[in-house]
């Protein structure tokens, strides 16, 4: 490969919450290891390779201009999201004035779902559940209403359009958070699978917020289908959230954009997040998401793609054959794999708590599965070079699922 996806980083001291945060928030970081045993981080969901060279290039060649005032973005920031949608997305169309700055997602989903929705409405979502929608949407004064996935013959997790359907009729609902590729399960939707959730949205006057910060992390063999291209309904009445932070690990720097096609809908979710004055672009993540979006930037994802690819099999193939009693519906899309471990708990009379202490005692900081919505399951980040997940593997085998516990 042309780029480094083998060498193991070293982030101590150097503001990572996946590797610095451990131990600091009881309940929601995984626990320090004990004595002998050093942390793979494999919770939080940012990545250990180091980002395309073209993103440091742009942010050094910017700051080494010795001002930085007030600014608007240009051109080529907005060309850059074009031409990115277009090439990798098949996305025909898109313009300027469809494109604006969100802080964060998650920002822009709760700016979209604050101008339809009041605090104490329903609101739709699939689950499991991604943490960060829980959090953000209930500490806005929502009502989460789950329709929940469900697994088909293959194991591959499905939409139930019938239940989503009695859901928004039984809470009135007209604001729905959509997933594409989904977090925590990783699916990538594909097209007939959408047309069909749109359909329901549409029957039911439903707002949709399609949150596709993963679409650029999709696994070998699958396709992203962008929300807002199945029909021209679906184009527009949906608020499509997008950022370069979960692709090359940008999170740092803060710096997210929405999609919407609606002129009246656009408005309405430009003025909602003006109000607070806070959602300003920083000058550093525009030239960071111009260095992302460069020529280099697509050949590096590309080989992302095919690393986290490997990732995945081997992680997935080592579980069926090593761990009886836990069970993986294999990622499609995203980095991370949402484990059900509810037979081996059963088995083994562990509860998923004693079984997460001990992965963090032997240094494999996996993630609680249970603020996702997943009962009995942990939820495991795969975006480390081979060696350290296969290093993981093995102590999850000889010190968790098949020898003593430390």
């Amino acid at each position: 490969m042309k780029y480094d996806f083998t060498s193991i980083m070293d982030r101590h001291g150097k503001d990572a919450t996946a590797i610095d945060g451990l131990g600091s928030m009881p309940g929601f970081t995984p626990d320090l290891p004990k004595e002998g045993y050093d942390a793979i981080p494999m919770w939080v969901a940012d990545m250990n390779f180091p980002t395309v060279p073209t993103i440091p290039e742009a942010i050094i060649e910017r700051a080494k201009h010795p001002a930085y005032g007030y600014f608007q973005p240009t051109d080529e920031y907005f060309d850059s999201i074009i031409k990115w949608h277009e090439t990798r997305n098949d996305v025909k169309g898109l313009t300027k004035e469809c494109i604006g700055y969100e802080n964060g997602v998650l920002g822009g989903v709760v700016s979209a779902l604050t101008c339809y929705a009041a605090p104490g409405d329903a609101v739709l979502l699939h689950s499991p559940t991604y943490i960060g929608f829980t959090m953000s949407i209930e500490n806005n004064g929502y009502k989460i209403v789950h329709s929940p996935l469900v697994k088909d013959e293959n194991g591959i997790w499905r939409m139930d359009y019938e239940d989503m359907d009695a859901k928004i009729k039984a809470n009135h609902i007209h604001v729905a958070v959509f997933c594409s590729p989904h977090n925590p399960c990783g699916r990538v939707w594909e097209r007939w699978e959408i047309e069909k959730a749109m359909e329901v949205y549409k029957a039911n006057d439903c707002i949709v917020i399609s949150d596709e910060i993963w679409s650029d992390i999709i696994l070998e063999g699958h396709k992203h289908i962008p929300t807002q291209s199945v029909s021209e309904d679906a184009r527009m009445r949906t608020v499509a959230v997008y950022a370069p932070s979960k692709t090359f690990n940008l999170a740092g720097l803060v710096g997210s954009y929405h999609i919407i096609y609606n002129p009246t809908i656009r408005d309405r979710v430009v003025a909602k997040s003006s109000k607070p004055h806070y959602n300003d672009m920083n000058v550093l993540s525009m030239h960071a998401l111009i260095g992302a979006y460069k020529p280099e930037g697509y050949e590096w994802v590309d080989e992302l793609r095919q690393t986290i690819t490997g990732n995945v099999d081997y992680a997935c193939d080592y579980i069926t054959k090593h761990f009886e009693g836990v069970t993986v519906s294999k990622p499609q899309g995203t980095y991370m794999l949402f484990v059900d471990c509810t037979e081996w708990c059963e088995k083994h009379g562990k509860t998923i708590q004693e079984l997460e202490k001990a992965c963090w005692n032997v240094g494999v900081a996996i993630q609680d599965g249970r603020m996702f919505h997943g009962p009995c399951s942990i939820r495991m980040n795969l975006a480390l070079p081979l060696s350290r997940v296969k290093e993981a593997f093995d102590r999850l085998d000889k010190h968790v699922f098949n020898g003593e516990w430390v």
